[in-house]
């Protein structure tokens, strides 16, 4: 005759869906990753293709320092997140404006470079071949930037009016997830046209 156990098999645990938040936020991303890399693919398939002049080399400025205040920024949102997090609330919109700063920064600069190709170079979008896949690619990632501008402009008021709260922190995060995806496509675009295209 065999023994009754003792004790009971333990009980899993149940199952949660995910946030809505999250799963919204990760849709969106693999959707717009998608629209990149149909923009990144065709730069890349046109590279040297132009039938006249100018060529890359002899237009494009390399961006360090702006690539530099972009890249920095995914630290900053981070930490503004974590700080939210312990219910730092000042130190947290400490952290959350100096991203919208180095956001503003690498825009102010994207402007300023494009302002000096059409302005003073006469590259524009119908230059040549380079001149329309440049624009449309460097342009929908700078699209992309300034609507992230404008959430973390949003946050950063509502922060300022006392209305974010530790509560808020996880919605915070699913908005910096916009924000990593912008700064990681820019590695892409930065090295694709920046690096590889000259």
């Amino acid at each position: 005759m065999s023994a009754i156990p003792t004790t009971l098999p333990a009980r899993e645990e149940a199952w949660e869906l995910p946030s809505r938040g999250k799963a919204g936020m990760l849709c969106l991303i693999a959707a717009e990753s998608a629209i990149f890399t149909i923009f990144v693919v065709a730069y890349i398939y046109y590279i040297g293709k132009s039938l006249g002049g100018p060529t890359p080399a002899q237009i494009l400025h390399v961006p360090i320092l702006d690539t530099i205040c972009l890249l920095s920024s995914s630290l900053t949102i981070h930490w503004a997140v974590s700080a939210l997090r312990r219910g730092k609330s000042k130190l947290f919109l400490l952290w959350w404006g100096a991203t919208l700063a180095l956001g503003l920064k690498f825009i102010e600069g994207t402007a300023a470079d494009w302002y000096r190709m059409i302005y003073h170079d006469g590259f524009t979008v119908k230059t040549n071949l380079f001149g329309t896949t440049f624009y449309s690619l460097v342009g929908l990632h700078a699209s992309h930037v300034i609507v992230g501008l404008l959430g973390l402009l949003l946050v950063f008021l509502f922060a300022l009016a006392g209305k974010v709260k530790q509560e808020h922190a996880e919605r915070c995060e699913v908005f910096s997830y916009y924000w990593h995806f912008v700064d990681v496509v820019w590695v892409v675009v930065f090295t694709v046209v920046y690096l590889i295209g000259r």
